[in-house]
């Protein structure tokens, strides 16, 4: 039976120093205790404390541990679901990364009207706040790298603060280096998690659907691919009577990329142009499907089921997200379900993006300092 000393970078990424990774294990504690703890039961009924949920810091995870991998697809349903054609899902998807809603985003390159290279992303933008806040040179390292060399400090800060949504990070065609649609965050995913496992019974049934988990706990949005099944699927584990939580390091990942029925010009493997930049194995967190340039063809010339790929959505059709929960103590929770719905309408998932600040921050005693300055200790931290 153990603990984890702290909380790792998502992808098991190098990016940040001593500070700002414990500036990150901050973060994700202070998110997972206040879902533990759950709404204030005078403002919301049903729907707290999340007495199942425990955070892998501060609760053992037992002996009979394993864990559960929950995916689903990248494409958002939401258009799939409202749009009359598989064109005009797809025109959807790709004007704008607002619609982008399944934990996964995406930006991509033409030439001549072809598309030549497709980068996806399923990196949480509260990363990149703490990676700005102690390290802005790495952020423009980065954006360099994977974006453009033409980034430029001033397009990614404004005032000293960072932009998530920035020049290079806004747009289907200029660059996607992390997520920014709103509901696409960390700390979205640890609260639907929580609040996932409540167990309902309804007038003697025990829910286990996901259209009804969803509709009775009101955890997220019941016509994403996402939302309802990572909550039925830890509510499955908290029906088990285990306790739950999810695993280290937490994140959001690529879970693969299936290329049945796609098809290139010279017959080589359409899997072989799908590369992973960031994150450790089994943890990704940056994709991009592009030609070598060697080839005498672009991704605009490779076919699916018979249609060239003139959208990056087509190719978000085929890619999986991912989380990893950890469950354990089976068969021993002593919690009861609730015998009844939350009582109020859908809260946002997201905490305020800067609510992690005070105390990521000041629990280590740094303060600000220059604009577009790194944070610095004022004490030994």
């Amino acid at each position: 039976m153990t603990t984890i000393s702290s909380y790792g970078p998502p992808g098991g990424l190098t990016d940040l120093g001593e500070f700002g990774r414990k500036a990150w294990d901050v973060f994700v504690s202070d998110n997972i205790d206040a879902a533990i703890q759950g709404p204030d039961p005078g403002e919301v009924l049903h729907d707290a404390p999340r007495s199942q949920f425990y955070n892998l810091t501060k609760t053992d995870t037992a002996a009979d541990a394993r864990t559960a991998t929950v995916s689903w697809t990248a494409f958002p349903r939401i258009l799939k679901i409202s749009s009359p054609s598989d064109a005009q899902r797809w025109k959807k998807a790709e004007a704008s990364r607002k619609a982008q809603d399944e934990y996964c985003e995406w930006s991509v390159t033409r030439r001549d009207g072809k598309i030549t290279k497709a980068a996806f992303t399923c990196e949480s933008p509260e990363y990149w706040d703490v990676l700005a806040k102690t390290s802005p040179e790495t952020v423009l390292s980065l954006y360099r790298r994977h974006i453009s060399p033409d980034v430029q400090e001033s397009d990614l800060f404004v005032n000293g603060a960072y932009d998530r949504a920035n020049k290079w990070n806004s747009t289907t065609t200029n660059g996607a280096m992390h997520l920014i649609q709103k509901n696409n965050t960390l700390a979205a995913e640890i609260e639907l998690a929580a609040a996932g496992t409540i167990r309902r019974v309804i007038d003697g049934t025990e829910l286990t659907a996901e259209q009804e988990l969803i509709k009775c706990s009101a955890y997220g949005q019941a016509e994403r691919n996402s939302d309802p099944h990572i909550g039925a699927s830890v509510n499955a584990l908290a029906r088990q009577k285990a306790s739950i939580s999810l695993a280290d390091p937490v994140g959001l990942y690529f879970d693969g990329l299936s290329t049945e029925g796609w098809a290139t010009p010279d017959g080589s493997d359409p899997q072989s142009y799908w590369t992973y930049e960031r994150g450790e194995a089994d943890h990704r967190v940056r994709a991009v499907y592009e030609v070598p340039a060697d080839k005498n063809f672009t991704v605009g010339d490779i076919t699916i089921n018979g249609r060239p790929i003139q959208f990056g959505a087509q190719i978000a059709d085929f890619i999986t997200i991912k989380l990893i929960a950890v469950a354990c103590r089976f068969g021993q929770s002593a919690t009861e379900p609730q015998t009844a719905c939350k009582q109020e309408a859908a809260t946002e998932l997201a905490r305020p993006e800067e609510a992690f600040v005070a105390s990521a921050f000041s629990a280590y005693g740094y303060l600000g300092t220059a604009p577009g300055r790194a944070l610095r200790p004022t004490r030994n931290a």
